[in-house]
């Protein structure tokens, strides 16, 4: 008999929780009287993150482990365990509960309604500073902007998602992909549950500023082309400019006011100058993406897959 549900949950460094969430999420699950999988990615965890899922996968069979050879990220993470669940729903979830399992039925429910995407969203946000729900607001306000999707604010990566969207994603031949960009970009029938994002049951956050910052240059690059249009909106403001100049040059001339040509010379080469890098960095960006996706390299290599019958 398939399964029906599929809990994908990536994992680094978590040892201290992994048992707790558990402990919080079967009893839930068990309720429901159907049959699910909780499939964990462990990330290249460097604690003892693998030992207890061995240990958890030994005494239950719908427990399944991907261990990754090395760290390779949430959200190659969050996609290995989309390529290898089975169920007719699949929900991921971070391990350290601060996605409540009790919300897990409500997503549930409005996917038995007929939604194919449900997304878990905050109405509130324990234990986060106010820059960091700032530049997050700010950030998908931008990039909604820029890529014309429609992406909910404070939602996560905290979702279900209906087998046929889970089959879509997985036939992207695509490297980096960013899951909370992607379930607006496919479309289908969405929903949201709102819920408290609760504070953490035990350890730190992994994702520290650089992960953050290298994930939002993701979304953007994936799901815009606007910095390419940059160059030529910067040629543009700086011709007017330049005509100014001019103008007043010729201006300041007809008045017998000289200015020499050494006082302007310089800082217009320096300006010049920084234009030309930042303009290139954009384009090593996009060639880089291009780079990257000719390799054709995989987005994680595997070292062990526990409770898989295949």
């Amino acid at each position: 008999m398939g399964v029906k549900y599929s809990i994908v949950v990536p994992v680094f460094n978590e040892g201290d929780v992994v048992k707790i969430f558990y402990e919080a999420i079967t009893p839930i699950m068990e309720n429901l009287k159907e049959s699910y999988e909780i499939i964990y990615v462990n990330d290249g965890s460097r604690d003892n993150t693998l030992e207890c899922l061995t240990d958890l996968s030994s005494k239950d069979s719908r427990v399944k482990v991907i261990s990754f050879a090395r760290n390779f990220g949430q959200q190659p993470a969050i996609f290995a365990g989309f390529e290898h669940s089975s169920g007719e729903a699949v929900i991921t979830m971070d391990v350290d509960l601060q996605d409540p399992v009790e919300v897990v039925p409500q997503m549930i429910e409005k996917w038995k309604e007929g939604y194919e995407i449900v997304h878990g969203k905050r109405s509130r946000r324990k234990g986060e500073s106010f820059f960091k729900k700032f530049t997050s607001s700010l950030y998908l306000k931008v990039l909604q902007k820029i890529s014309g999707l429609h992406i909910p604010q404070d939602v996560g990566e905290f979702k279900l998602l209906d087998r046929k969207v889970i089959d879509v994603i997985n036939s992207m031949p695509e490297h980096d992909k960013y899951l909370r960009a992607l379930t607006s970009w496919v479309g289908f029938k969405q929903a949201e549950v709102e819920f408290v994002r609760q504070e953490r049951v035990a350890g730190k956050t992994k994702y520290s500023v650089k992960k953050l910052v290298k994930l939002a240059g993701n979304g953007i690059v994936s799901f815009s082309t606007y910095p390419l249009t940059i160059s030529t909106k910067l040629g543009l403001v700086l011709g007017g400019l330049s005509l100014i100049a001019f103008l007043t040059f010729i201006v300041l001339a007809c008045c017998k006011i000289f200015l020499p040509l050494t006082a302007w010379l310089f800082p217009t080469i320096t300006l010049l100058f920084s234009i030309s890098f930042v303009l290139n960095g954009f384009q090593n960006i996009y060639l880089r993406r291009t780079y990257d996706e000719t390799r054709n390299r995989p987005r994680y290599t595997i070292s062990q897959r526990i409770n898989f019958d295949n």
